[in-house]
């Protein structure tokens, strides 16, 4: 992207790319843009509507009540009030607000829910989406409330902004009603059609939307797992006579066919390449630890479920989740289930064991640097005992125990949150995914992991450091330490460290994921 320059995400009939979705939402320069393709298909989508609702056919949620009341009829002169009860009663989620990003990305899953033809909205609904999008309506989209069977309570939320009741922020951060918030944006509440209410509150936008920005998190942290895997190899090399670099050579991943773990290993090669491991050396051990020598396999079955969360994201994208479908080839509205996303929220399930398994890894390495330390600091303890000033070390000395508490997290974590929904509307939904409450309980994963490599990659570079330069390190090894070393250097409390060090990895790790995948290590 040209820094300062908008940018513009063309929604139409082809499919949406997941990445886009996510760097779309947290950009908010980014602008949306139905082409006549979409514009084409919602209003066919809308005439097989309009036909229906003039035929007296009875379809759920259009001319009957939901939930328990599904062979409610409601009388045509009712509709239309009908669609403000629907948004009302279902606005009711509660918790914290999302951010700007997460919010941006509820509304665009929502609106390329709309351009694929299955919700029946009228052109004009969906293009007033993009235009929330495009001039900065920023709803207050509570964090709780839905059971993953529809993310009713946050689509709602948005819903209730669109009409002009609700709430959102404004530039400054305060709270205002929506209808100031759509003023204040050039835009006039949404008047809504009949079955229009239904249509905008049924989906699974946050968890697609939000599960997007969480993805490319998670794309992160698998790179940045074997930068500080590679750094931790580079410092039992100096200090414990390991870094056998046997299990990362490609005789080793050919022998076992999983993409994932190719990968890692080959990052972790890269990473290390021009440095002094790539030389054999006679004396190394045979064999390292298995949170070393078995590291690509861990690391790679992580890299092969973030891949099946991105393939999760991209149907539920990309599909028609709504119930009643409006299936413009047929021409009928067909109830159905396709609200129910399960297949994504068991990738979330999946993917909160994978990083419990990658911080235990991680952490067993960490521990295997603490011997170093813990002579760095009997060294200096000497010293001033000879009469010297007591040096200040860069590293705090107990981030080791934070990292098994921060690993205490994890696993407690990796517990299923999806088994719990009980049943609800008079057991009609007598099912439900929580699709969102493992995305949640993900999110909160990834930010203990993320501080654990980090933990893992400043003690390394700490190490490495006090080693000094008489054996090269790996080009992008060398570069990672020179970065952390600028960090340690101004010996900021122990929780800035790890928060400055988190940013400095992630910018490196995202120039390595940049340029088309083009590796620069």
């Amino acid at each position: 992207m040209v820094p300062g320059k908008p940018q513009t995400l063309v929604i139409g009939s082809s499919p949406v790319l997941v990445a886009d979705v996510a760097r779309a939402a947290a950009d908010p320069r980014f602008h949306v843009k139905l082409n006549q393709d979409a514009l084409s298909l919602l209003g066919r989508s809308r005439e097989i509507v309009e036909y229906t609702a003039a035929s007296g056919e009875r379809v759920y949620g259009l001319n009957t009540l939901l939930g328990s009341g599904r062979d409610t009829a409601v009388e045509e002169k009712s509709l239309l009030s009908y669609q403000i009860q629907v948004v009302r009663y279902h606005n009711s989620g509660v918790g914290s607000y999302l951010d700007r990003a997460a919010s941006r990305s509820v509304i665009l899953a929502r609106l390329i829910g709309f351009s694929r033809g299955g919700s029946g909205v009228r052109p004009g609904t969906a293009e007033f989406y993009a235009e929330m999008l495009n001039r900065g309506v920023f709803p207050a989209i509570p964090r709780e409330g839905s059971v993953g069977s529809s993310d009713l309570t946050q689509l709602a939320a948005v819903a209730a902004v669109a009409i002009g009741e609700g709430e959102a922020f404004n530039a400054d951060g305060a709270l205002v009603p929506g209808a100031k918030a759509l003023a204040d944006a050039g835009l006039q509440p949404l008047v809504l059609a009949p079955g229009e209410a239904l249509a905008l509150v049924s989906a699974n936008a946050y968890s697609v939307g939000v599960g997007t920005l969480a993805l490319l998190r998670l794309q992160q942290l698998a790179e940045l797992a074997d930068v500080a895997l590679s750094l931790s190899l580079e410092t039992i090399a100096r200090y414990d006579g390991g870094g056998n670099l046997s299990p990362f050579s490609p005789a080793i991943q050919a022998a076992k066919a999983v993409d994932g773990q190719r990968d890692s290993a080959a990052a972790v090669r890269r990473l290390l390449s021009g440095g002094w491991l790539e030389d054999v050396r006679p004396e190394v051990s045979v064999q390292d630890a298995l949170s070393f020598r078995a590291a690509p396999q861990t690391h790679g079955a992580f890299r092969t479920l973030v891949a099946q969360l991105d393939a999760a994201l991209d149907v539920e994208l990309n599909g028609r989740g709504d119930n009643p479908l409006v299936d413009v080839e047929s021409g009928r509205m067909i109830s159905g289930g396709n609200f129910q996303p399960m297949q994504l929220a068991l990738a979330f399930e999946g993917l909160r064991l994978a990083l419990a398994h990658v911080g235990i890894s991680c952490e067993r390495r960490i521990a295997k640097l603490y011997p170093p330390q813990r002579a760095i600091r009997a060294r200096h303890l000497q010293a001033a005992a000879s009469g010297e000033a007591l040096a200040q070390e860069e590293l705090p000395g107990l981030l080791w125990y934070s990292a098994a508490g921060l690993l205490a997290e994890l696993k407690a974590l990796a517990a299923p949150a999806t088994l719990g929904a009980p049943t609800l509307s008079a057991d009609v939904e007598d099912h439900s995914t929580l699709a969102p409450l493992a995305l949640q309980q993900l999110e909160k994963s990834l930010d203990a992991a993320e501080k654990l490599l980090a933990i893992e990659a400043l003690t390394a570079s700490y190490l490495l450091l006090e080693a000094g330069a008489a054996q090269p390190l790996g080009k992008g090894t060398g570069a990672v330490v020179g970065r952390l070393a600028d960090v340690l250097a101004r010996r900021p409390s122990a929780p800035d460290l790890v928060e400055r060090a988190r940013t400095e990895l992630r910018d490196l790790v995202d120039q390595e994921l940049s340029e088309e995948g083009e590796k620069t290590w």
